[in-house]
């Protein structure tokens, strides 16, 4: 299969490249709306060139449609000519011609895994890959049969990573007495918690993620009989034993825990697993802002769901027949005075603060959702680790509009956590007085805990006196982020639209801050 380096997309200096794997947006003709897209690609109209045949496409054959007036591009073996897209394209053209007759798998990844292409280009599907023949390979025969193997909790080999990771495979059993049925995973990982575990059941389908740093342990069963809806989760922190534990609905003995389902028993990197949804409730709905809501979403019950400290999830929702996806950062429900939380997580709820955007396509569908409706959850992603502000010093937020949203947890998070703290500065960029998101709690805040700081910066202010104003600049931020002593550890985070997210990057790099002091939340 034909490869890209990956180092060539996004370009660098382009529009779509930003810190750490953001993407910018370019600016479309009008009636290149993703709707009009989506309009397009349910006329009838022939999108491939091709008739409505479906062929077989070599990589010769690949290469040849390289061109901005015809190009096809191959994601994950399915080849589609993306031609008519090019105009759509909230990257631009020239991004998409960075896979032009090539296997662009590895380019999407990196910028738009979470993107649905198979519906969103369905209609410019040209066929698959023709697969080359395969030398043979000789391989040993385990005794057992492979069903057995997997229920076992042995790794088969096709899903081991290579032979020096052997000793760091995880595996699993399971046992049970008259009414419970536990699943034990040995993840062989010292620091599990609760947020590296993900729990679904439904419809008689157990599904168990372990994420062990970059890889997903994955257990995926038909269990044998039906069990509560009520699951509990035991982490072993200091030895990495995860116990999941089932209640029998009726106490009859299991000769076996299940039948397995597709990726059982697998370990591969987070990135390779793919997205998985769940159908969680709204329970509530409150104005912000406004133009922002804060959106109560309550997980099944049958569900183990803890986002991360700078992790985002992803919302999926069928629009005009195609399925459309956005990302989101959870919060907590407020800002409290003292800025404390119960100890234990609360991993029944997810808190989204979302701006409404009355003439965009995705949020005023949730803006219409009624209390009791249901929508569709992702599992969390995310590169922010806890590691990175441990020993720190100096924190710096660098906010723009909801990028406010990922600064919540990690204020939280440090305020009551990291001992080592003497400052935490919030810079929150908006463009009127009215679009200050939590503008009391964080005064509160400031007033609470002298570490902490508020900066208001508008760009287009209505009376003076609520904060500087401007834009973010190389002078503006030379006077906001300054270390509390010489040497300090320091962490500036920025999050906003992509464009003030670069330049907030590219700013601080030629203030002297290093890329290890820079984090960029991007999805």
């Amino acid at each position: 299969m034909l490869n890209v380096p990956a180092q060539a997309f996004p370009a660098s200096g382009s529009q779509q490249r930003a810190a750490a794997g953001g993407r910018s947006k370019v600016p479309l003709k009008p009636g290149r709306s993703l709707m009009d897209w989506i309009r397009l690609s349910k006329s009838g109209k022939d999108l491939t060139g091709l008739k409505g045949r479906l062929i077989e496409v070599t990589e010769e054959e690949l290469a040849k449609h390289s061109k901005k007036d015809d190009c096809w591009i191959c994601i994950r073996g399915l080849v589609y000519n993306v031609t008519p897209y090019m105009e759509y394209h909230p990257g631009g053209g020239d991004e998409l011609m960075r896979a032009a007759g090539t296997d662009g798998t590895d380019l999407f990844d990196q910028v738009h895994r979470w993107v649905n292409y198979e519906s969103m280009l369905k209609e410019c599907l040209v066929g698959r890959m023709a697969l080359k023949p395969l030398a043979a390979t000789t391989e040993t025969c385990c005794a057992l049969p492979e069903e057995k193997k997997l229920l076992n909790g042995m790794l088969p080999k096709n899903k081991v990573l290579d032979t020096s990771s052997k000793d760091l495979t995880p595996s699993y059993d399971w046992f049970q007495t008259d009414y419970l049925v536990t699943v034990v995973i040995y993840t062989k990982q010292k620091g599990m918690n609760s947020e590296m575990v993900i729990v679904d059941h439904q419809d008689g389908r157990l599904r168990v993620d372990s994420i062990l740093r970059d890889y997903s342990y994955l257990l995926h069963i038909e269990l044998s009989y039906a069990v509560q809806e009520d699951i509990t989760v035991r982490i072993a922190e200091k030895v990495g034993k995860v116990e999941i534990v089932l209640k029998k609905k009726d106490n009859i003995p299991w000769s076996k825990l299940g039948q397995p389902l597709n990726s059982h028993n697998s370990f591969i990197k987070c990135t390779d697993r793919g997205l998985y949804y769940r159908k969680c409730k709204l329970i509530s709905k409150t104005e912000v802002t406004h133009d922002t809501k804060l959106f109560c979403l309550m997980l099944p019950q049958s569900t183990h769901l803890q986002v991360p400290v700078g992790h985002h999830i992803y919302l999926k929702q069928i629009i005009a027949g195609t399925e459309i996806v956005k990302p989101y950062t959870p919060v907590s429900c407020s800002l409290k005075s003292d800025f404390k939380e119960p100890s234990h997580h609360d991993s029944t709820h997810l808190i989204l603060m979302i701006k409404i955007y009355p003439n965009g396509l995705f949020t005023p569908e949730l803006d219409h959702l009624q209390i009791g409706d249901y929508i569709s959850v992702s599992n969390s992603e995310g590169s922010f680790k806890k590691s990175q502000v441990q020993t720190l010093e100096d924190l710096f937020l660098l906010a723009a509009g909801t990028g406010f949203t990922p600064m919540v947890k990690l204020l939280n998070y440090v305020l009551t956590n990291v001992c080592s703290l003497r400052t935490a500065k919030l810079v929150f960029f908006n463009k009127t007085e009215d679009d200050i998101l939590w503008r009391n709690q964080l005064e509160q805040l400031a007033l609470k805990d002298k570490r902490f700081e508020v900066q208001f910066i508008l760009s287009e202010p209505k009376k003076e006196g609520t904060g500087k104003q401007g834009k973010i600049s190389s002078s503006l931020l030379s006077e906001f982020v300054k270390r509390s002593k010489k040497d300090s550890k320091v962490l500036i985070c920025v999050c906003g639209p992509a464009p003030f997210t670069e330049q907030g990057i590219q700013f601080l790099q030629d203030l002297g801050y290093s890329k290890e002091e820079v984090h960029s939340f991007t999805a």
